[in-house]
């Protein structure tokens, strides 16, 4: 059995190289259970369930790039459990600093593609008594909110909920799906459709970067998404094997209310605070941005019950602040740059929209591997990405799941991979980084944390001013209603309504 590998999965496979492996994963920290009988035990259960478990589709597949069909994927029944699961101790006394240096050295091999495309690692020995799991799978098999999907499904809703299989062997509902053709008349009509949806989309997609290139002549004004306009910095040094990772957790509700001050959301505040750390990060090391940065936002093409093993995604490029912006006009820029470049995808359809980012990212791999980026201007300089989590607590064999940092890949000419990934109450930001010119990530997490905690001190002076402005606007309301009574004469309604419009302006 084989099936065709889509082309946005195609591009992974072949723009992979030892120095920009196209796997993505994630760190799952675990709280251990009380002391109770078994409870020493969590960790080896874990460990014996994940290699009994039988791999599914797609984790069953290898990747054959040669054959009469063209590039596709071949199911495999020889399958090394004791190699995709695999069980690691940090030694007694180990630092949290250590444990991310031992994800650092997991995440750098390129996957071997004789075998299919996951890993495992459970490992125990973390400080505050807990343990993790870390997994990568190919980017080609599944993108940030497939594999979520899998994540939270192959978990339970309470202490003493039965385990779910592994989210590799985690048979997920799919879509409903038209039924194949049942005539070669119906089948020429099908691929008829398909060609005319992709002649479309090019269409629709030419017509957009020839506006484009008509505003550039116009205006140098930033004007929605724009790929190959991010400057040179240290996050666009060429790419080499070794990778930096760090982890940093907010609270979901304090960053949600800090967007909802000045009209944003939670994904508008992670964009400011992100970039206002990377200037600090890079001004810190000795090498400042002299110009506005370009965020390469991924954006899910994924339908609410769409749980199909392939990647479906595009992205919007955004600009993100000046330099030395405020972090409160920081946070307005970035709220109107997101804001134009979301616009501008939504008016392209799902067709035009994938295509624009398979073009864009494979280009970019192609300047990256070429360093032409420092001539024409590279694809972006960071890639930021928000992958929705679970709203509740989850559970693994009693363990309660603590956090979930993503690790994700770098590549065309990017260094920096900021993901985030929300998870019972807490946003957990998953740093990943070309380690040969950014390590040490942990710094660049405390940079935006900072950031974070100087606009959440803005926004609560902000709204304190807003609450005193009110108060002053309904005492002014209040005397003149009092003057207005001694007198004899009521306020007309349509007087009062419009004095509380001006007044909120």
């Amino acid at each position: 059995m084989s099936r065709p590998i889509a082309p946005m999965d195609l591009m992974f496979l072949l723009t992979e190289t030892p120095n920009s492996p196209k796997h993505v994963g994630a760190v799952l920290l675990f709280d251990l259970p009380p002391l109770r009988k078994g409870a020493n035990e969590v960790v080896r259960r874990i460990v014996q369930d994940y290699r009994a478990a039988k791999p599914v589709a797609p984790f069953n597949y290898v990747a054959e790039m040669v054959g009469r069909t063209g590039p596709h994927w071949r199911v495999t029944h020889a399958i090394d459990m004791d190699h995709h699961v695999q069980h690691v101790a940090m030694p007694a006394g180990s630092a949290y600093e250590s444990f991310l240096r031992l994800i650092e050295d997991l995440h750098e091999p390129v996957m071997d593609r004789n075998r299919p495309a996951f890993k495992v690692w459970v490992i125990e020995g973390l400080p505050q008594n807990q343990f993790a799991l870390y997994f990568k799978i190919h980017h080609a098999i599944v993108d940030g909110m497939s594999a979520m999907m899998r994540i939270t499904g192959s978990m339970a809703s309470s202490p003493d909920g039965a385990a779910p299989a592994p989210f590799y062997a985690l048979e997920m509902t799919r879509p409903a799906q038209q039924a194949p053709p049942s005539s070669a008349f119906r089948h020429l009509v099908s691929l008829n459709q398909a060609a005319l949806r992709q002649t479309t989309a090019l269409k629709d997609l030419s017509v957009g970067l020839l506006r484009k290139a008509f505003d550039r002549l116009r205006s140098s004004a930033d004007r929605g998404s724009e790929p190959f306009r991010a400057p040179h910095t240290l996050l666009n040094q060429p790419i080499r094997s070794p990778r930096s990772f760090a982890t940093l957790a907010l609270p979901l509700e304090e960053m949600r209310a800090v967007g909802k001050v000045y009209g944003g959301t939670i994904n508008d505040v992670a964009a400011t605070i992100v970039d206002a750390g990377v200037h600090a990060y890079l001004k810190g090391v000795g090498h400042r941005a002299r110009k506005r940065l370009i965020a390469l936002c991924p954006v899910s093409l994924r339908d609410a019950d769409d749980t199909a093993a392939t990647t479906k995604a595009s992205a919007i490029f955004a600009p993100m602040a000046s330099p030395n912006a405020g972090i409160e006009a920081r946070l307005q820029h970035v709220i109107n740059s997101m804001g134009a470049g979301k616009e501008e995808l939504r008016a392209m359809g799902k067709d035009a929209a994938m295509l624009y980012g398979l073009s864009a990212l494979g280009i970019g791999e192609a300047a990256g591997a070429t360093r032409i980026g420092r001539v024409t201007g590279h694809l972006a300089n960071f890639f930021l990405s928000n992958v929705p989590g679970s709203r509740a607590p989850l559970y693994l064999h009693g363990a309660r799941l603590a956090g979930v940092y993503p690790v994700s890949a770098v590549g065309a000419g990017i260094g920096l991979n900021v993901t985030l990934t929300s998870h019972d109450g807490a946003m957990g930001f998953g740093f990943v980084a070309n380690g040969a010119s950014l390590p040490h990530l942990s710094e660049l997490a405390g940079q935006v944390q900072s950031a974070f905690d100087g606009l959440k001190q803005a926004a609560t002076r902000r709204a304190a001013r807003a609450t005193a402005a009110g108060s002053r606007s309904d005492g002014a309301r209040a005397a003149t209603r009092t003057a207005a009574v001694r007198r004899g004469v009521a306020p007309r309604a349509g007087k009062r309504i419009l004095s509380a419009g001006a007044a909120s302006r």
